[in-house]
């Protein structure tokens, strides 16, 4: 579940990693067990989540991906401000 309520901006971002490395993860296994329906559970469950933290990240400070840059922005936000590997937020 997304664990929003109380969550810093760290704490997100840290969240985004783990779920996206579970997806990425999970991908892996499915791409040689395309019949494990468990695993293809795991893989919606954990992509969704990735998505509403990705959506959540991107309301609450920056975009972290280009699909994520919203179209009703009055300027163009992407890469505006440091990213979290360069010190931005971490």
């Amino acid at each position: 579940m997304l664990r929003q309520n109380g969550m810093t901006r760290q704490q997100l971002l840290q969240w985004i990693d783990e779920v996206s490395f579970a997806v990425t993860d999970i991908s892996l296994y499915l791409d040689t067990h395309p019949d494990d329906a468990d695993a293809l559970a795991f893989f919606h469950h954990y992509n969704e989540e990735r998505k509403k933290a990705l959506e959540l990240y991107s309301k609450n400070y920056a975009p972290l991906t280009l699909d994520l840059v919203r179209p009703d922005d009055d300027h163009w936000i992407w890469a505006s401000e440091p990213w979290p590997w360069e010190g931005g937020h971490c």
